[in-house]
């Protein structure tokens, strides 16, 4: 059974920053993809960049030059680092996977979702 378990949100300060971790468990392909998405209230969730088995790497224009997404690949961890957060950046924030390769945007595109993690960037 696959799991995907989201750890590391929470409560900062605008301008702070916070790791997030997306630890996937019975995860046994050699092609995969892993999203970060966010949502926040009364909005859609959006990707927020994606990591692929081949180091293949998306970010949301938004995001690019503030977040960073990498991953161990031998216990498929992957990470987003989130510098500079904004209280624009509150959101549950998910991890999706999906057994292929491809940086999609599209949150049902994906296989597997984790149950989330708040952020919460206060001003």
């Amino acid at each position: 059974e696959v799991q995907l378990v989201e750890s590391g949100g929470g409560l900062v300060q605008a301008g702070g920053s916070l790791r997030l971790s997306c630890a996937a468990s019975g995860f046994t392909f050699d092609d995969w993809t892993v999203g970060w998405f966010r949502q926040a209230p009364g909005k859609e969730r959006e990707l927020v960049a994606a990591y692929t088995s081949n180091g293949a790497i998306k970010y949301a224009d938004s995001e690019e030059g503030r977040f960073t997404i990498s991953s161990d690949n031998a216990d498929l961890t992957v990470y987003l680092q989130m510098n500079s957060l904004e209280p624009e950046d509150t959101a549950i924030y998910y991890c999706n996977a999906k057994v292929s390769r491809g940086l999609e945007s599209e949150a049902l595109k994906y296989d597997y979702w984790g149950q989330g993690t708040q952020v919460t960037v206060s001003s």
